[in-house]
């Protein structure tokens, strides 16, 4: 059997980072105030009004889904996307455990 050199998948196994790559790079110089900015935005979007505000839209689109006046299909995904939003910590981890 004799070996085809292919430049295609030289170079797939090229751009194929490794798991320690990955893990190697930190932030880069400068970025301590954007990541600041954004640890903010996180907490805000998952603190305790965001919370409330979440509890009260489930209630809300529950009541409008039993009385009728909102698509069961249209509710179910703001329920689904309220429970990704909250629980994208643990969905994360999951997958990084897997994949580690």
């Amino acid at each position: 059997m004799k070996f085809k050199f292919s430049p295609f998948a030289a170079l797939a196994f090229l751009l194929v980072p490794s798991a320690a790559f990955a893990q190697a790079q930190a932030d880069p110089a400068g970025s301590g105030p954007i990541v600041a900015a954004l640890g903010w935005l996180q907490g805000t979007l998952l603190g305790n009004v965001a919370t409330a505000v979440a509890v009260m839209a489930v209630a809300a689109v529950g009541f409008m889904m039993l009385t009728g006046r909102l698509n069961w299909r249209f509710g179910a995904t703001v329920i689904i996307g309220v429970f990704i939003l909250f629980g994208a910590a643990s969905i994360v981890a999951g997958i990084q455990g897997v994949a580690l």
